[in-house]
């Protein structure tokens, strides 16, 4: 029978403020069994990088990533956002090791390649060690994982938080038996969006593909969800969809087969 592995992702909003990071950081120790944490840093980056004089371009909400950003991301997702939470997590008795996808070539990535946005260095992931991951795990080691990677040639790449989250999850699934939770600034997915009480407590294929049809889930949920159903055909047990202050009363919306 396999261990049980729980994989969160949590925004950057919640892991830059310092009282939700201590609320964050006690939930999370809380969680039994095995777990690894992936984490973002948006807010903060955007900050620094305009105290640096650096322009903050987006396109529908990603960021550009070109040479002098990818300075201010790496410096912020893999320094000041990821060691607050791994020295955190050590104050809680928690054995947290803090990792880019470079440190010990956990996840190596690709340049995206330019269609019609140049992205710049961001970075969409080609591998990620399981055995490597397994073996710290094992070791009772809980992995801190920034949203960063690496392309194997020397060059650090921006990746997606809530993408490594996933592959992550998807990699390991053949040694755990793997839950996904990805921590959201909604209760769940909802059936209002006006709503906040509506929640949906799970969702299957089958369901989705209605909820799509009635306009029930519609935009940015949509891809999220498809994201999900490929996680679970990989191998991923479950996903949940959250708050990040529900980790430990079993809320939100269940993504299941």
């Amino acid at each position: 029978m396999k261990s049980k592995l729980t994989v969160i992702k949590v925004g950057g909003k919640i892991v830059e403020e310092k009282h939700s990071l201590s609320h964050l950081l006690d939930d999370f120790s809380s969680v039994e069994g095995h777990k690894i944490l992936v984490h973002g840093g948006g807010r903060s980056a955007t900050r620094i990088a305009t105290q640096l004089g650096i322009e903050n371009r987006m396109v529908d909400g990603r960021r550009i990533t070109d040479a002098e950003t990818l300075k201010v991301v790496t410096m912020v997702y893999g320094g000041l956002v990821n060691k607050s939470i791994v020295a955190g997590l050590q104050s809680r008795g928690i054995n947290a090791l803090g990792l880019t996808g470079a440190d010990l070539n956990i996840i190596r990535s690709v340049k995206r390649p330019v269609t019609d946005v140049d992205y710049g260095f961001v970075g969409d992931i080609e591998q990620v060690d399981s055995v490597l991951l397994t073996e710290l795990i094992k070791k009772s080691i809980v992995p801190v994982m920034a949203p960063l990677t690496h392309d194997g040639k020397g060059n650090m790449l921006n990746t997606n938080a809530d993408t490594i989250a996933a592959e992550v999850a998807k990699a390991l699934s053949s040694a755990f038996d793997v839950t996904l939770i990805y921590c959201f600034e909604k209760k769940g997915v909802l059936r209002d969006e006006e709503d906040d009480e509506s929640v949906i407590p799970c969702i299957t294929r089958p369901d989705f593909e209605r909820y799509m049809s009635e306009g029930i889930i519609r935009g940015g949920m949509i891809p999220k969800l498809e994201n999900a159903f490929n996680a679970l055909d990989a191998g991923v047990s479950e996903i949940i969809i959250t708050l990040a202050s529900a980790l430990d009363n079993n809320q939100g919306t269940r993504i299941k087969k």
